[in-house]
C-alpha cells in the first residue's frame, strides 16, 4: 500500500480529477456541435501558459492559468472575428485560429527558454503523469497527515480548484446552460446574452484545459473533452444523464488507465509498465466504438 500511495496515486487522482472535468464539460461541446472547440481551446492556450511562465520565471499555477485563459479569451474572439469578417464556416474558422495560436506556443517555447524548465514538446503533447509521485506517503495514515499532504503534486491542487469550479458553475447555471445547448434563439427571446454566456463556458473549458495540461498532455485533454461525452450522448437522450454521466465516465476511465498502465501489472508479477496517458487515450475511443454498437443494436431491435 506504500509503494502504491508513492508511485500511483498521485497520478490515479489527477486522471481522475482531469478526466472527470472534461467530460463534465465536453457535454455542452457536443450537444452544441462544438467538439472541434474542444480541440481548438487545448491548443489555443499554449501561447499564455508559455507567457506566464515567461514573465514569473515560474511553473506556479496562478500564472499559467491565468495566461492560459487570457491566451482562450484571445481566441474565442479572433474565432468569432474570423467567421464575421471572412463570412467563413465555424470549423474552418476554429481550425485556423487554433493552429495559429499552437504554432505561435511552439515558437514561444523556443525563444522563451521555457523548454529549459521541462515545459517542452513531451509534456505538451503526452503530460507527465508517470512523473506525478508522492514521497512523503507513509502508509494510509498520510490521507490524514496535514504533512504528508502538503507533499503532494502541486498539479492536483489546481486540478481539485477547476474541477470544484466547474461543478459549481455547471449546477449554478444549470438552466442557462441548457438553453445555450439546445435554443440559443430562444434564450435570446429570453434575455440571455449567449454571446457572453459562449465566453464564460469556453473560459471554463479553457481552464479545465490548462489544469489538465501538464499532468495528461494536449493530446489527452482532447479526447477527454470528447469521448466520454460522445459516448453518454450515443446511450442517453437525458440532459443530466449526459452531463453527470459524462463526468462519472471521464474519471473512470482516467482511473481505469492508471489503474490498468503499472499497478496491475505489477501485481500480476510483470517487469513492465504501460503508457497510462495512451492507455486512457486508448479506452476512451474504445468507450465510443462500444456505445456506438451498443445503439446500432438497440435501432436495428
Amino acid at each position: 500500500m506504500t509503494d502504491f500511495l508513492r508511485l500511483d496515486f498521485a497520478a490515479l487522482l489527477a486522471a481522475m480529477l482531469a478526466g472527470g472535468t472534461c467530460g463534465l464539460l465536453g457535454s455542452f461541446l457536443v450537444l452544441r456541435r462544438e467538439s472541434l472547440l474542444g480541440d481548438a481551446l487545448s491548443h489555443a492556450v499554449l501561447p499564455g501558459i508559455v507567457v506566464g511562465f515567461a514573465l514569473t520565471g515560474l511553473r506556479s499555477a496562478w500564472p499559467m492559468l491565468l495566461g492560459a485563459l487570457g491566451a482562450a479569451l484571445l481566441a474565442t474572439l479572433a474565432i468569432t472575428w474570423v467567421r464575421r469578417a471572412a463570412r467563413m464556416e465555424a470549423g474552418a474558422a476554429t481550425g485556423l485560429v487554433f493552429t495559429g495560436f499552437f504554432a505561435l506556443g511552439l515558437v514561444l517555447l523556443e525563444v522563451t527558454g521555457a523548454r529549459n524548465a521541462d515545459l517542452d514538446i513531451d509534456c505538451v503533447l503526452f503530460g507527465q503523469l508517470e512523473t506525478l509521485v508522492w514521497l512523503e506517503a507513509a502508509g494510509l495514515a498520510s490521507l490524514l497527515d496535514p504533512a504528508a499532504l502538503a507533499g503532494l503534486p502541486r498539479q492536483l491542487g489546481l486540478l481539485a480548484g477547476v474541477a470544484l469550479a466547474a461543478c459549481l458553475f455547471v449546477a449554478a447555471f444549470w438552466r442557462p446552460l441548457k438553453l445555450l445547448c439546445f435554443d440559443p434563439d430562444f434564450a435570446r427571446s429570453l434575455g440571455l446574452r449567449v454571446g457572453r454566456w459562449e465566453i464564460l463556458l469556453n473560459l471554463m473549458i479553457a481552464a479545465a484545459a490548462v489544469a489538465a495540461f501538464e499532468a495528461v498532455g494536449s493530446i489527452l485533454v482532447i479526447a477527454l473533452l470528447v469521448c466520454p461525452a460522445a459516448a453518454l450522448r450515443l446511450m442517453t437522450d437525458r440532459y443530466n444523464v449526459q452531463v453527470w454521466g459524462g463526468a462519472a465516465l471521464g474519471a473512470g476511465l482516467g482511473a481505469a488507465g492508471v489503474l490498468l498502465a503499472g499497478p496491475l501489472p505489477a501485481a500480476l508479477g510483470l517487469d513492465f509498465a504501460l503508457s497510462a496517458a495512451g492507455l486512457i487515450g486508448t479506452l476512451a475511443g474504445l468507450t465510443v466504438a462500444v456505445a456506438l454498437q451498443r445503439r446500432r443494436r438497440f435501432q436495428a431491435l
